[in-house]
C-alpha cells in the first residue's frame, strides 16, 4: 500500500491547510491558521462543506494532540521557537507569486519585518541558509522565523501575487 500522501494548500490571509484522506477515503483536514490555532475537520465525501466533525484547537491543545499522536517528537535537542517568543511558519510560493524567479533579497524581507528565511524546501529537499541570490521558484515552501508581527509581515510580502 502506498505512503498516504498530505495534501498542502495556502489560504490567503487565514494561514494553510492540510488534507489526508484515509484508506476508508475519509478526509481529515487541518487548518492551521496563522495566529497558532488549529481546526481539525473530518469530511465523509467529496465535499468539504459537508464536515462530520468540525474542532477548533487553540495552539496549547494543537500540540497537546500532536504529543498523543507522535509521543516520540519532544526531543530536548529541538527548539520550540514559541518558548522564546519566536514562531516558524511555512509560506508557500505559487506559480503566479509576484516572488516567482525573483531574488530572496528583493523581499527586503529582514530590513522590512524582521523575521529571516531559515530554509526553503523544493520538490524533495530543503536548502538552508539560502542567501540574498537565492531565486525562488512557483512551489517552493519558504520557511520563515521571527515574531508574530514579523512572520505576519513575511505573509504579507511573500503572498503577493
Amino acid at each position: 500500500m502506498p505512503a498516504p500522501r498530505l495534501r498542502t494548500t495556502p489560504l490567503p490571509g487565514i494561514g494553510v491547510q492540510y488534507e489526508l484522506t484515509t484508506r476508508r477515503q475519509d478526509t481529515l483536514s487541518v487548518i492551521a491558521h496563522r495566529d497558532g490555532r488549529r481546526t481539525l475537520n473530518v469530511h465523509h465525501d467529496e465535499d468539504p462543506d459537508s464536515a462530520g466533525l468540525s474542532l477548533p484547537l487553540t495552539a496549547g491543545e494543537a500540540l497537546s494532540l500532536t504529543d498523543a499522536l507522535l509521543p516520540g517528537h519532544n526531543n530536548p535537542n529541538l527548539l520550540h521557537t514559541s518558548d522564546f517568543g519566536l514562531l516558524a511558519e511555512r509560506v508557500v510560493i505559487t506559480g503566479p507569486s509576484y516572488w516567482n524567479g525573483r531574488t530572496l533579497g528583493e523581499t527586503h524581507m529582514r530590513t522590512e519585518t524582521g523575521a529571516s528565511i531559515v530554509a526553503v524546501m523544493r520538490r524533495s529537499h530543503a536548502i538552508p541558509s539560502p542567501g540574498p541570490d537565492f531565486r525562488m521558484r512557483g512551489g517552493d515552501t519558504v520557511i520563515v522565523i521571527g515574531t508574530r508581527e514579523g512572520v505576519d509581515g513575511a505573509h504579507a510580502i511573500l503572498e503577493r501575487t
